[in-house]
């Protein structure tokens, strides 16, 4: 008796290919590309405003991004965590600015408000000499002229606002003789000169 014939065992599959899966993190993407362009904003000056809400934006996607790969429900975690970086740096940048000119604001204001004194001084052996001094303040400047009749002189002005300097000088006559000028503002001598002769002059500018 002859072995029944038994049809020959199926060829094997061969299994599908397996395709990797896309990485995933529509809100990680969003954040980090809102991060990115709020830190590019946030160096700006006077435009970088705009990157508040960019920045600020860009940490709660990128944030929400992040929690989603935690779960499980997105993939590409590095992306939330680069948005999420990105964005913390420009918010530090923008509070930066902030800080910055709110200093600069303050400090024009206390300049605009100080009393400033300024101390003019003549001294000397002319016995005719002829003193001219000028004091520029906030928009405004004042000139008047002295002949004191005998050295030294001096006069103190005090000029509330943004001071911006002045001048004295001082000529002899025709008796000739020497002449010192000095200016003190605020306790501090920020300009001195001398001259000596006929019609001679020492100017104390600048300052």
């Amino acid at each position: 008796m002859s072995a029944p014939d038994y049809p020959p065992p199926p060829a094997p599959q061969a299994a599908p290919p397996v395709h990797p899966v896309p990485p995933k993190n529509g809100l990680g993407t969003a954040g980090f590309v809102l991060g990115l362009i709020g830190l590019i904003f946030s160096f700006i000056p006077l435009i970088g405003f705009i990157a508040w809400p960019l920045v600020i934006l860009g940490i709660i996607f990128s944030a929400l991004g992040f929690a989603r790969t935690r779960s499980g429900k997105a993939t590409n975690k590095g992306l939330s965590i680069a948005g999420l970086v990105l964005s913390v740096i420009g918010l530090v940048m923008c509070i930066v600015w902030v800080v910055t000119a709110a200093k600069v604001v303050n400090d024009v204001n206390n300049e605009a408000n100080r009393t400033v004194t300024v101390h003019y001084e003549v001294t000397g052996t002319a016995k005719d000499a002829s003193v001219t001094y000028t004091t520029f303040g906030d928009g405004n400047a004042s000139t008047n002229q002295e002949q004191p009749k005998s050295l030294p002189w001096s006069k103190d002005i005090s000029t509330k606002g943004l001071f911006k300097g002045g001048t004295l000088s001082v000529t002899t006559g025709t008796e000739g003789g020497d002449v010192t000028c000095k200016v003190v503002v605020d306790g501090k001598e920020t300009k001195t000169a001398k001259a000596s002769g006929n019609f001679a002059t020492a100017s104390c500018d600048g300052f």
